[in-house]
């Protein structure tokens, strides 16, 4: 019997959770693994592999899921749709570093198919300083291009765009970082080929370690201030705000019956709120958030508007 086509998604999914582990293991050098194979009652089930207390990465994790059942009512007003049954599957990951001079990182590409025939792909990669550092969000953002370049289904332009719409707090008026791409929907109106959307996501996925490590290089062995690693526990207090509030994953996962601890593996091991805080006027961290609320459009960090 030939392996299907969300067969060979889910395949090609788990392969990149074990590449993209070792990888970050071997950049890490100290990571400890915890690892928590799970079933869900509904249909399917998972691989997390939560990583932590490493030289590089304080807590984070690398998820794995395969699951499928019936559409529900919340779902289906999530989804607009009248399908009875769904599947979906993907590969995620959140990393919070130890030293507050490396970025927050976040990954995911994903596959959704519903039994009315309709499919799609969705993911991104985007990338959160506690400190904005210009040169190093070019240098990442010119990593997601040449990715983007590589294939005929993606469009950077319009995915950094997404990136920008996607990631940015109305209620605080700030961007939750630098940005990076986001899709959703990839091949749901039939315009584009299944096989070629899957060889984007796998090979921007396939990306994600080294783009970090180059990311990390040069901040994972700077000294930190007790003023820094404060703002540290405040700029995780706004990505905590941002994943419980707006992120769909979360609300997906959530509505869909999905293992709760996997779903909130992106939160950090500690963030911090404070009333009001206001960073001094020319500060580092008020330099930060200039950049950071320069409104839903974000920075042509390429300069292709210019």
């Amino acid at each position: 019997m030939s392996e299907s086509f969300l067969q060979r998604v889910q395949s090609a999914f788990r392969q990149v959770q074990d590449e993209q582990v070792a990888a970050l293991s071997e950049l890490d050098g100290a990571l400890e693994q915890v690892r928590d194979t799970w079933d869900r009652p509904g249909g399917g089930g998972g691989d997390t592999r939560i990583l932590q207390k490493g030289r590089l990465i304080e807590k984070g994790g690398l998820n794995f899921s395969a699951v499928e059942g019936p559409v529900s009512p919340g779902l289906k007003q999530q989804l607009h749709t009248e399908a009875s049954r769904f599947a979906a599957t993907g590969v995620s990951s959140v990393l919070h570093p130890h030293n507050p001079h490396v970025p927050i990182i976040h990954m995911n590409v994903r596959y959704f198919s519903l039994d009315d025939g309709t499919w799609w792909f969705g993911g991104g990669i985007d990338l959160t300083p506690h400190y904005v550092v210009e040169a190093e969000a070019r240098a990442f953002h010119a990593d997601l291009r040449a990715v983007c370049d590589r294939h005929a289904v993606a469009d950077y332009p319009a995915f950094k765009a997404g990136a920008d719409r996607y990631f940015y707090s109305p209620h605080r008026g700030e961007s939750r970082g630098v940005g990076g791409i986001f899709f959703d929907h990839l091949g749901r109106d039939g315009e584009v080929d299944r096989d070629a959307a899957l060889a984007f996501c796998l090979d921007l996925a396939g990306q994600y370690a080294a783009i970090y490590g180059r990311r990390a290089a040069a901040y994972a062995e700077a000294d930190v201030t007790e003023q820094q690693r404060r703002w540290q526990g405040l700029r995780r207090g706004r990505y905590v705000e941002f994943n419980l509030v707006h992120d769909r994953g979360t609300r997906f996962g959530l509505v869909s019956g999905g293992r709760t601890e996997s779903i909130l593996m992106s939160l950090p091991a500690r963030a911090e709120w404070a009333y009001d805080h206001q960073p001094e006027t020319g500060s580092p961290e008020a330099d930060t958030l200039e950049i950071l609320r320069r409104g839903e459009a974000g920075t042509d960090w390429l300069g292709l508007n210019a």
